[in-house]
């Protein structure tokens, strides 16, 4: 990942996503070392919160893959609520984002 976004002037995460890595930091064989990449990780990038509007949004795209039959994790909901929210576009490796019609989402 560190290559598709080296040219990026900024870069976005949710917390969701920091939980995410922390959480995969924690059980891994070497946590003290991964926890210190993840939070030098977490300090060179913009860490977005999750507030009432991306509730909102969360809960929007929530009810409209529900009505499709089309659900997916709710920590996928919750990142693609943040970048929607904010209006910037996904990359990721997760085909569940293909779902949301109103995410603009790019595969690295």
């Amino acid at each position: 990942m560190g290559e598709a976004l080296k040219d990026l002037d900024e870069v976005y995460t949710s917390i969701v996503v920091v939980g995410e890595l922390l959480y995969g930091a924690r059980h891994s064989k070497n946590a003290p070392s991964n926890l210190e990449h993840v939070a030098a990780f977490a300090v060179a990038i913009v860490v977005l919160p999750a507030d009432q509007e991306t509730a909102d949004v969360y809960a929007r795209i929530k009810q409209t893959l529900r009505t499709k039959g089309r659900p997916i994790p709710d920590n996928d909901l919750w990142i693609a609520a943040t970048a929607i929210q904010h209006q910037l576009g996904l990359m990721n490796r997760d085909a569940h984002f293909d779902e949301i019609e109103e995410l603009a989402s790019q595969t690295w």
